[in-house]
C-alpha cells in the first residue's frame, strides 16, 4: 500500500491548499487528480481495489497546509512513523542557494477495507425542490447581516426559480426575496424527486442553524461555475458546487 504525490503549480497549490482547509458541516468533496498533481503514485490496499481510505483530523491538515500555501512545491506521502501519517514536504521560498523544506507528519488512521461503504459518496436525498443559488457573496452578505438577529434561518424555494431567507423571532420578520434563479433538470425525464408533480408556487422550506450556513458561505473562496441548493422539506439542504475541477458537496440538518 503506497501513495505519493507532488504539487508543483503554483495555481493549483493555492487552489488545493484553499479546498482542503475550508471545512463543512457535513462534507463531499473530489478533486480530479490529473488537475492538481505533477506527479502522483498509487498502489492500494489490494490489485482489485486500487483505493486507500483515510481518517484525518481536519485542524491537522488545516495547520499543515497553512505552511503550503507559500510553497514552491509540496509532496505528499504516506509513511509509517510512530503510527501511519501523511507527511507534507513543503519547500519554501529562499533569497540562498540553500533549500528550505518545512515537514508535516499527520497523524492517520487507515480504514479497514471491510469498513469502505461507510465513506461512499452521499446520494442525492429525494428533495422537494432543486433550485439554483444567488452570488454566493450576495447571499453570504444577507446572512451576516441576519445573524445578528436570530440563531437560525428559514431557507424555502420553489419550482417558479423563487427563494425566500427568512429570519422570524418574537420580536422581528425579516425576508430576503430572490426571483429568477432556475431550477436545476435532474434525471432523463427532466424529473426533479418528489418535484416532478410538484405545484410549481409551492414553497419547500427547512430552518436551519444560520451559523453553519455561514460557515459554508465563508469557506467559499472560489467563484462556482453552478451552485445548487436541494431542499428536503423542514428535514435537510444540500447544497453543491461545482467548479471546473473540484465538486463539493454540503449537508446542514434541519433544526426544531
Amino acid at each position: 500500500m503506497k501513495f505519493r504525490a507532488k504539487i508543483i503549480d503554483v495555481g493549483c497549490l493555492n487552489h488545493f491548499t484553499r479546498k482542503i482547509a475550508s471545512g463543512g458541516v457535513s462534507m463531499w468533496c473530489e478533486l480530479s487528480q490529473a488537475n492538481f498533481f505533477d506527479e502522483y503514485q498509487l498502489e492500494g490496499v489490494a490489485p482489485e481495489a486500487n483505493e486507500i481510505c483515510l481518517e484525518v483530523t481536519p485542524e491537522n491538515l488545516s495547520r499543515a497546509l497553512r505552511t503550503a500555501q507559500n510553497a514552491k512545491c509540496v509532496k505528499i506521502k504516506l509513511t509509517k512513523k510512530h503510527c501511519p501519517c501523511l507527511t507534507f514536504a513543503a519547500e519554501l521560498p529562499t533569497l540562498s542557494s540553500v533549500s528550505r523544506v518545512v515537514t508535516h507528519d499527520i497523524p492517520v488512521d487507515v480504514i479497514p477495507r471491510r469498513l469502505w461503504h461507510d465513506f461512499k459518496e452521499p446520494s442525492v436525498p429525494d428533495f422537494d425542490v432543486s433550485i439554483y443559488l444567488p452570488p454566493l457573496k450576495t447571499m453570504k452578505n444577507v446572512v451576516d447581516r441576519m445573524k445578528n438577529l436570530s440563531n437560525f434561518l428559514v431557507i424555502e424555494a420553489n419550482l417558479n426559480g423563487e427563494m425566500n431567507l427568512k429570519i422570524e423571532t418574537d420580536l422581528v420578520s425579516v425576508t430576503t426575496h430572490f426571483k429568477d434563479l432556475g431550477n436545476p433538470p435532474w434525471g432523463d425525464d427532466g424529473s426533479q424527486g418528489r418535484s416532478h408533480s410538484r405545484d410549481p408556487e409551492l414553497m419547500a422550506q427547512t430552518r436551519v442553524d444560520i451559523r453553519k450556513l455561514q460557515q459554508f458561505l465563508m469557506g467559499q473562496q472560489v467563484n462556482p461555475s453552478k451552485a445548487m441548493c436541494n431542499i428536503v422539506h423542514k428535514r435537510i439542504i444540500h447544497l453543491i458546487l461545482l467548479h471546473e475541477d473540484v465538486s463539493l458537496q454540503y449537508f446542514i440538518p434541519a433544526v426544531a
